[in-house]
């Protein structure tokens, strides 16, 4: 039924040092370390939010994305009632190991609060949340590969049961450097220009 239809509104697919945003590069840089092209996009969109610079790199991958598409919402000063659905495979295993390599030389034992702090891959939806203001429901799941249908399904029904009016959903990944972050927005109002495209399809982009 006509209802019951859901249309993605936008995406945003950050790796190999490039954002693509609705098809089109925004911001590129040479080959760099992870650190570096953040810290360079941070400063290119012009972010005023000194907490990004605390952040684990997969805080910071999601953190980027969601900043692209959530970012309207916010300014509007509109109550934004959007749901956050992530997944990835490793879940916080970078931050993890970088965390274990600093508390087993025992004669250098410094087990940094920088590195502990984010261990968790609900960081992620905490520093989104917190930024663009949401309380609604948010969940992190780990995947052995991404799984549209299992997003495409929840974000659903997160909306046709009015738990959202928008579902920001995707895939959030990092380990050694190696990360991807495609971040898809969906919502009931109709949108020609992603009519025959899926959240399949625009991740395989």
């Amino acid at each position: 039924m006509a209802e019951n239809k859901t249309y993605i509104q936008s995406y945003c697919t950050i790796q190999n040092n490039e954002i693509i945003l609705n098809g089109a590069s925004v911001f590129k840089t040479e080959p760099t370390s992870f650190a570096d092209f953040s810290k360079q996009a941070y400063r290119n969109f012009e972010v005023n939010y000194p907490k990004f610079f605390k952040m684990d790199s997969l805080s910071k991958l999601a953190f980027l994305g969601a900043e692209l598409l959530l970012k309207s919402e916010t300014e509007s000063g509109i109550d934004n009632n959007t749901a956050l659905l992530l997944a990835n495979k490793s879940s916080s295993l970078d931050t993890d190991v970088k965390y274990q390599e600093s508390i087993s030389d025992k004669e250098n034992y410094y087990p940094s609060p920088a590195v502990f702090v984010y261990t968790l891959p609900n960081i992620c939806l905490g520093e989104i949340s917190i930024r663009h203001q949401l309380k609604s429901e948010n969940s992190f799941f780990i995947f052995d590969a991404f799984n549209p249908e299992f997003m495409t399904s929840y974000a659903n029904t997160l909306l046709h049961t009015n738990k959202a009016e928008t579902v920001l959903c995707g895939w959030v990944e990092f380990f050694n450097e190696e990360y991807k972050a495609f971040l898809c927005l969906i919502g009931k109002e109709e949108n020609q220009e992603y009519q025959n495209e899926t959240i399949e399809t625009l991740y395989n982009k």
